[in-house]
This record gives C-alpha cells, sequence and structure tokens, in this order.
C-alpha cells in the first residue's frame, strides 16, 4: 500500500518547486495557504504564507547548491556555511526552515530535513514535528521511489490511527476521529497558548473531511480492530483490555518509552510489555497515552522555535510572530459573541 497522494499538482507549485536543487526525495506543502479551513475566505487563503517541507538524502549537498542559488533566503547563518547549517538542521526537530522568503508573487516557508531523519520521526514519533504534520492532509509534489519513505509515511498513518484510538470511546464518528488526529501534533504545543488559533485543529478539519477520507480510508478497512461504516461515518473500536494492549504493543516506540516513564516508578525497571499489559487494564489509559504524546510534542515545539529564531534571524521572527498572533485573534473574535 502506497500513501495516498493528491498529485494534481499545478503549474504554480511546480515552479517555486524548480526554484530549489532537484535532490529532493518528498516535498509537500501543507497549511491554510494549501487546504482551506473553516471561517477563511478563499481572497484570505490567497493572502496566506505557503508552507513547504522539502527531504533531502544529502542535506550538505543541498545546502551547498541552495545557498549557491538562494543564498538570499537564509539568515546571518549562511556565512557559516553548508556544513554548519546541516549541524544546526539535525538539532531540536531535524528541519532547517527558511521563512518569509518571496517566491513567484508568493510568501513562503520551506523547511529542510534529512529523509534518514524523517523516516525515523515517521516510524518512532522521535518529535512527532514532521511527523504530525504528515497526519493531516497535505499535496504531495514529488516523492521518488525510495521504498523505505513510502512505507514509513503509512506506518505513520497506522499509528496516528492506532494513538487515537486508544483515547477515543468505545463509538464515535469519523469526524471525532479525525479531529483526535489532527490534534495529537498539537497536543503540548505552547504556541497553542500563545501564537495560534484555539480552534485550529476544527478548522482544519471541518472543511477537509473528504481528504481526511481519502487518507485513511484503507487502513481503517484494513484494521481488524475497528468495525467501519464510511456509509453511516460510524466507527467502533475494541476497548477490551487485550483490545488496547494490541494497540499499545503497535504504538511507536518513542511512544511507548514515554508511556512507561508515567507508569513506571523510578528504580523499578520492569519490562515494557509488562508495563503497557497494566496501562491497558487502566480505566485512564486514554489519558496516560494523550500525556506521553504532549510530553513528545511539548520537547521538539519549544527547541525547534528557538532554532528557528537564528534561522530565520531576529527580524522574520519577529515579523512571523506578529502574524501568528494576529491569525490567533481574528479566530479568538470570531468565536467570541
Amino acid at each position: 500500500m502506497t500513501l495516498p497522494a493528491f498529485q494534481n499538482t499545478s503549474v504554480f507549485y511546480r515552479r517555486i518547486l524548480s526554484q530549489f536543487p532537484q535532490d529532493i526525495s518528498l516535498a509537500f506543502a501543507y497549511g491554510s495557504g494549501v487546504f482551506k479551513q473553516d471561517g477563511t475566505s478563499q481572497s484570505q487563503m490567497a493572502k496566506n504564507m505557503l508552507d513547504f517541507v522539502l527531504v533531502v538524502d544529502d542535506p550538505v549537498t543541498w545546502h551547498t547548491m541552495n545557498l549557491i542559488q538562494n543564498r538570499k533566503h537564509y539568515s546571518l547563518l549562511k556565512v557559516l556555511g553548508p556544513r554548519k547549517i546541516s549541524r544546526i538542521q539535525e538539532h531540536g526537530a531535524g528541519v532547517y526552515y527558511n521563512t518569509l522568503v518571496p517566491v513567484d508573487g508568493k510568501i513562503i516557508k520551506y523547511g529542510v530535513i534529512g529523509t534518514d531523519s524523517l523516516i525515523d520521526d515517521l516510524l518512532h514519533w522521535k518529535t512527532m514535528y514532521v511527523a504530525g504534520r504528515l497526519h493531516k492532509p497535505v499535496k504531495i509534489l514529488s516523492q521518488d521511489e525510495n521504498g523505505k519513505l513510502r512505507a514509513a509515511l503509512v506506518g505513520n498513518l497506522k499509528s496516528a490511527v492506532t494513538a487515537s484510538f486508544l483515547m477515543l470511546p468505545e463509538s464515535f464518528s469519523e469526524e471525532d476521529l479525525f479531529l483526535q488526529i489532527a490534534g495529537l501534533s498539537y497536543a503540548g504545543d505552547f504556541r497553542m497558548v500563545i501564537g495560534e488559533d484555539r480552534s485550529k485543529v476544527a478548522n482544519i478539519v471541518k472543511d477537509n473531511g473528504q481528504h481526511f477520507r481519502i487518507l485513511y480510508n484503507n487502513i481503517l478497512q484494513e484494521c481488524p480492530q475497528v468495525v467501519y461504516k464510511p456509509q453511516h461515518g460510524k466507527l467502533e473500536v475494541d476497548k477490551s483490555p487485550e483490545g488496547q494492549f494490541v494497540q499499545l504493543m503497535a504504538l511507536p516506540r518513542t511512544l511507548q518509552q514515554r508511556i512507561t516513564g508515567l507508569v513506571d516508578p523510578p528504580g523499578k525497571n520492569r519490562d515494557v510489555e509488562e508495563i503497557l499489559l497494566q496501562v491497558a487494564q487502566d480505566p485512564d489509559c486514554g489519558s496516560v497515552v494523550q500525556q506521553g504524546i504532549s510530553s513528545i510534542v511539548k520537547t521538539s515545539s519549544i527547541t525547534q522555535t528557538v532554532k528557528g529564531i537564528a534561522t530565520a534571524g531576529v527580524w522574520k521572527s519577529v515579523s512571523y510572530s506578529a502574524k501568528k498572533l494576529q491569525k490567533m485573534w481574528k479566530g479568538w473574535r470570531r468565536k467570541t459573541p
């Protein structure tokens, strides 16, 4: 099974992508400039910054070429050269962002991440930074034939479904599931308090239900632990201790470690399987999973934001933050009678 993709990429997106070095294993666009969100008009959407992630096999070589082609995209860190830029990229969530970049009459932000770093995050949720973005619909602009990456992309979606099952009741709607999935990468993110519209998750899901169905339909149809009734938009999941144990054992490694760290007192050093069996029988199992996810996201969101001040530069960081706060304010105004 391959990752479902929205392959109808316009000339506009191809033109933007053509302005970067072409040694890219995966490129995708995401966010409110690509997918309409509830409460945003088409004219507002057209003004939003476009967000991209470029996945590259060799970050040093890629940054070397990009510094030649697009030196102005970088902050003062460009004087350090491609090797040190690549080392900086490895810190935090493993992504190096250039933001507020003018391209073809639009303002874009693009992150660069190594293929191996992305695969590690997709499989193990080490940071959930890019993996979390890929829980939601994205526009795939290019993708090579890397079988390991393709498998990791699908595995990441399966993990999102499994984690969400553990936090949902026995019966729930498609919308409930998609809201839970969309919210995974925002759990514990401090920016949801001071830099994002608090209705962001609901806004993402409300106008993009069909995109979520395309992304998750095959996984839900093939999952043995759920009864999926797409014609009614309803699902029923196995909430028995045995069912929850199977789901816990299928979670990404980092999340399992965070869960065991929350449950196992220091010094006991019990086996992971033994601890997860205990969690599976706990009425608050879903809450423990939620805490584990929040602890991953909180760490990566803070470290990546601090790094972003250096990679973007002070002026761009202030400008970008101001735009985020403005969007948060508008969202709050929309929800206030």
